[in-house]
């Protein structure tokens, strides 16, 4: 379960991150930067960190999901599509919703509180990643 969970996880964070990536590449909305920005927390937030210390952070947050849902389902659920889509519509909301404390803790420059259009283009990458957990939870079983 741990594995596939961390497959499911690696692949669904690579997922969020390329499309946030290209959102704020071909918008200038800085939906990317909020994904990686830790600059908030206590004393990890004082470092310049590498992009490849910045994914991994976010990569530990994925792989969290990916093995929560997993365990979730397995666990927890008779294991149908209607699990597996609640599930994954659940956390893939929780993780969304990550927006406004992020943008509210963020000291650098992230999009606004207010922002329809961050806010579009995060949810929709979030709505992306939740599909991504059922079908890669498909696929590798």
């Amino acid at each position: 379960m741990i594995k596939k969970g961390f497959l499911i996880g690696t692949i669904t964070g690579f997922l969020l991150g390329l499309v946030l990536w290209l959102m704020e590449a071909t918008s200038g909305i800085l939906v990317y930067t909020l994904l990686l920005n830790v600059d908030f927390i206590p004393i990890v937030g004082n470092i310049a960190w590498p992009l490849w210390i910045e994914w991994l952070f976010h990569l530990t947050i994925a792989w969290a999901i990916g093995i929560t849902y997993v365990v979730w389902i397995k666990q927890f659920t008779d294991g149908g599509r209607n699990s597996r889509w609640s599930i994954a519509l659940l956390l893939s909301v929780m993780a969304a919703l990550t927006y406004f404390p992020l943008t509210e803790l963020a000291i650098k420059e992230t999009p606004s509180l207010t922002d329809s259009n961050a806010i579009s283009l995060w949810f929709g990458a979030h709505f992306l990643f939740g599909i991504a957990l059922v079908k890669l939870y498909e696929w590798v079983n």
